[in-house]
């Protein structure tokens, strides 16, 4: 499994807004200073991630972006599945229902699902708040993101 840019940025984009977490909107381009990424790569992400409801977007003067829930709420697994998808290490669990033909001889087969399982558990067991915190603290999950 290899996480794109996308999925990277997007990560660090929620980061950048909870770091900043006001009652205000936060500019893109501010945002794109801080983060160093081009405002154009970040308008396709925060257009998906405004869709998808995780951010309350805002145009003309004052406008921007801003979280809609607070940081402990959003998973780093829920924004990288919005971004990239399943986090499937095979193709046949990327689907909702595995509809392999090898399926039920399939000897690897438990060995991904538990491979699946380990990924997403441990994605959903980081919070936006806990890499904010990390960070702050030259923690474990610094700023290679």
């Amino acid at each position: 499994m290899m996480i794109s840019t996308k999925g990277r940025y997007a990560i660090r984009v929620m980061l950048d807004l909870a770091e900043h977490n006001t009652s205000d909107y936060i500019r893109l381009k501010d945002i794109s200073a801080r983060q160093g990424i081009s405002q154009k790569y970040l308008e396709s992400i925060t257009a998906t991630l405004s869709k998808s409801g995780l951010i309350d977007g805002a145009h003309g003067k004052g406008g921007g972006y801003r979280l809609k829930r607070s940081p402990e709420q959003y998973t780093i697994g829920e924004i990288l599945r919005l971004m990239e998808g399943p986090l499937a290490p095979v193709a046949c669990l990327g689907c909702e229902v595995n509809t392999c033909e090898n399926k039920a001889s399939c000897r690897t087969l438990p060995m991904w699902e538990k491979l699946y399982k380990m990924v997403n558990d441990f994605f959903d067991d980081i919070t936006i708040a806990d890499l904010a915190k990390e960070g702050a603290d030259d923690g474990f999950f610094g700023a290679c993101l």
